[in-house]
């Protein structure tokens, strides 16, 4: 029975261990000859979030300062993304994945995600968690956990390692 992935969407937050689970997506699309779409999402801040940091006159300078960087933020995560593929291709010769597309976009994580996944047209997700544990999850949910929950398309959620790895988007 073939399955037919042709689109994965590898979803990062660019954390130091995040580069590991891309290992995964890479091997996954070498074996089914699939393309991988990039995705890093910056986080939206809450209107609440706003109105504290409007409230100082200094932050709301470097929060309206951010705004105006934006683009130069995505180009620079992009620029970084890009960087960290071709040293993954370096490292293995024989590799073959495609990155067919690197998106970065703001938005709240989960929901970004599955959007992606469909405008895309994604036949899989692929994406790293630093499971930090069961009261953690309580409180504060976790975008694996709720992209896992809602999501109509095979989700694979790599454990992050700990201990930092060799394969890192941070260089």
């Amino acid at each position: 029975m073939e399955l037919g992935v042709k689109k994965i969407l590898y979803a990062t937050d660019l954390s130091r261990n995040s580069a590991y689970a891309f290992q995964y997506a890479v091997d996954y699309a070498e074996k089914h000859d699939a393309r991988i779409i990039i995705l890093h999402v910056h986080e939206k801040l809450s209107r609440p979030d706003m109105t504290e940091l409007e409230d100082n006159l200094l932050m709301a300078k470097r929060v309206k300062g951010a705004v105006r960087n934006r683009d130069n933020t995505v180009n620079i995560i992009k620029k970084r993304v890009q960087k960290f593929c071709e040293k993954v291709k370096k490292s293995d010769p024989s590799s073959t994945f495609i990155v067919a597309a690197i998106e970065v976009c703001e938005g709240y994580p989960a929901n970004s995600i599955l959007e992606k996944v469909d405008e895309f047209g994604c036949d899989m997700i692929v994406m790293g968690t630093h499971g930090k544990g069961r009261i953690a999850h309580a409180f504060l949910g976790s975008v694996a956990e709720r992209v896992l929950q809602r999501s109509k398309k095979p989700v694979f959620i790599i454990p992050l390692p700990e201990k930092d790895t060799e394969l890192t988007f941070m260089d």
